[in-house]
């Protein structure tokens, strides 16, 4: 596993915040050894992490996990009712090997990542989760958004039934990346809505579902 995240970091170039208001991620790598059967194993819910950064291009592994394109016509990696795909991931970057520091929006058909703001927002993001430790302490933090309407404009009253299942099945993605990654992490849902879209500042009609706090364990 450490030789994985060895690899990996060897592709990641430095991007500075502010350089550019987008960065490029790395193309997920199809070649690394990662069984099925070896993540489900090792899943499980970490809560403590090193100091340590994670690399660029495992924070790319783990995007593209969750919400990755993976046909022509967009179809991603978590099923979507409809294919309306309302969810939304937002990275918040503490410490990360070739990023700075700051908020961005995951760019799925692009694959990178857009620059929302450049500040380190982690303490703020930890307060609004209810002072979770693990929130303050991760390297990266992964946060799962919706904008229902998306969905609602078809399924109506059912979309947030339709959103929470799709938001499960990223969340499950990411976690077993992280898993095969040699990664920690865990799936919070106790936090203030509000004040995690002030942190984030998610536009109208966009709503937090989860955070995924991930570093390197302890």
């Amino acid at each position: 596993t450490v030789g994985v995240l060895g690899a990996l970091s060897d592709t990641a170039g430095i991007v500075a915040a502010g350089e550019l208001p987008s960065v490029r991620l790395p193309s997920p790598d199809r070649s690394l050894p990662q069984p099925l059967r070896h993540a489900l194993l090792r899943r499980r819910s970490g809560r403590s992490y090193a100091p340590r950064a994670v690399p660029l291009a495992a924070v790319s592994e783990l995007l593209w996990a969750a919400q990755g394109i993976t046909a022509v016509g967009g179809r991603r990696t978590a099923p979507s009712a409809g294919a309306l795909y309302p969810l939304e991931l937002h990275l918040v970057a503490a410490r990360v090997t070739g990023l700075a520091a700051g908020v961005y929006r995951y760019v799925a058909n692009a694959h990178e990542l857009s620059l929302v703001m450049a500040e380190a927002v982690t303490p703020a993001l930890a307060r609004a989760a209810l002072s979770q430790q693990s929130v303050a302490d991760a390297a990266v933090v992964v946060v799962i958004a919706a904008v229902e309407e998306r969905t609602a404009r078809k399924y109506g009253t059912r979309a947030n039934r339709y959103v929470a299942f799709e938001a499960g099945a990223a969340s499950q993605n990411l976690a077993l990346q992280a898993a095969a990654l040699g990664l920690a992490t865990v799936v919070i849902g106790a936090f203030d809505d509000s004040a995690v879209a002030r942190v984030l500042r998610l536009p109208s009609g966009e709503r937090p579902v989860a955070l995924m706090p991930i570093g390197v364990p302890a």
